[in-house]
C-alpha cells in the first residue's frame, strides 16, 4: 500500500529577454532572465489516477511567463517573481503554492569614447542576481529570498589559517599568509510580505539591498585580515543585517579556490616557496566548502 506524500511540477529554464526603449532619449535597457516555476496544490489525481484535468500544462506556464514579462516590469526581479507567483495562485483555485525562481544575467552597458552607449552591452562575468518567490494561498503571504550567485573574488595576501585541530590524519601545514579566493553565493531572506501590494510598496528597497550586500561582501573580503573563511563570512553576515533592517537572515556558501605554491628548487635552485613564492598552480579540486546562516536574535 502506498500514498503520494508530496508533489510539485512546473517549467524550468524559461529564457526571457526584455528590452525597454526610452522614446525621449533613445536609450535602451536590456534584461535577460532564466525563469523557473513550480506549482503545488490539489494535483494528486494527476499522479495517482492519470487524471490530467487538474494539470496546468507546463507549456501554459511558459507562455504565462512571457505574457507577464510583456505586461509588467521585470525589474527589480523580486517584484517580477512575486507577480508571476501571485498570478498562478489567483488564477487557479486548486493551486495552493507557487514557487518562482528568477536568475538575472549580467548585461553591462558599454562605454564608447568615454560615454555610455545607448544600446550596446557586454557580459562582464558569470555572476547572477537570483530571486526566489513563494506565494501561498494559506495566509496569502509571499516569501522572498534574494541572492548574489557566482561572484568570483581573489586577494593575493591578507589571509591566514592556523591554530586548527591537528591529529593523526592532519597533513595541512599552518599558514600565516596565503592567497584567498572564492566564488561567493550570498542569500538574504526578507521578512514575509502580506501581499503583492506589499511587495510593490517595497520596490525601492530591493536594488538598494542587492547593492549593499555586494558592496559589504567585497569590502569585508578585501579589508579583513582573515583568520579563516568562517570568521570573514560571519562578519559579512553581521554587517548586512545591520544595514538592511527588512532582512531576517543571511546565508553564505564560499568554496575555497586553492592556489598552491610550486617548488622549483629542482631547477638550478630556483626559489619559489614561502616569501619567494610568485608562481602558483590554481587547483580545480578537491576544495574546502564553508557555509553559514546568520539570523537576528
Amino acid at each position: 500500500m502506498s500514498q503520494l506524500s508530496s508533489a510539485r511540477y512546473g517549467k524550468e529554464n524559461v529564457r526571457v529577454y526584455k528590452v525597454h526603449r526610452d522614446p525621449e532619449t533613445g536609450v535602451q535597457t536590456a534584461v535577460e532572465m532564466t525563469v523557473s516555476v513550480l506549482l503545488e496544490g490539489d494535483i494528486d489525481v494527476s499522479y495517482t489516477e492519470a487524471d490530467n484535468s487538474v494539470v496546468v500544462a507546463t507549456d501554459t506556464i511558459k507562455n504565462t511567463v512571457y505574457i507577464m514579462a510583456k505586461q509588467n516590469p521585470v525589474t527589480p526581479p523580486e517584484l517580477f517573481a512575486s507577480v508571476v507567483a501571485t498570478h498562478f495562485i489567483d488564477t487557479y483555485q486548486h493551486i495552493h503554492v507557487a514557487r518562482v525562481k528568477v536568475v538575472t544575467h549580467r548585461w553591462t552597458r558599454m562605454s564608447v569614447d568615454g560615454e555610455p552607449h545607448p544600446h550596446a552591452f557586454f557580459r562582464d562575468g558569470a555572476e547572477t542576481r537570483d530571486v526566489e518567490a513563494v506565494a501561498r494561498r494559506d495566509g496569502q503571504s509571499i516569501s522572498l529570498r534574494s541572492a548574489i550567485v557566482g561572484l568570483l573574488v581573489l586577494k593575493s595576501t591578507g589571509s591566514a589559517f592556523h591554530g586548527f585541530m591537528r591529529d593523526d590524519y592532519t597533513t595541512l601545514p599552518e599558514t600565516y599568509d596565503r592567497i584567498l579566493s572564492t566564488e561567493v553565493d550570498c542569500g538574504w531572506l526578507w521578512k514575509s510580505f502580506a501581499s503583492l501590494e506589499a511587495v510593490r510598496a517595497a520596490v525601492s528597497k530591493f536594488d538598494a539591498a542587492w547593492e549593499a550586500a555586494r558592496r559589504i561582501t567585497m569590502k569585508a573580503f578585501a579589508e579583513d585580515s582573515s583568520a579563516s573563511v568562517q570568521n570573514t563570512m560571519y562578519k559579512m553576515c553581521d554587517r548586512i543585517l545591520a544595514e538592511i533592517p527588512d532582512v531576517e537572515s543571511i546565508d553564505y556558501s564560499l568554496p575555497n579556490k586553492h592556489y598552491f605554491e610550486i617548488d622549483l628548487s629542482w631547477h638550478k635552485g630556483l626559489k619559489n616557496t614561502g616569501k619567494d613564492a610568485e608562481v602558483y598552480a590554481p587547483q580545480s579540486g578537491p576544495n574546502g566548502l564553508i557555509q553559514c546562516s546568520v539570523s537576528r536574535k
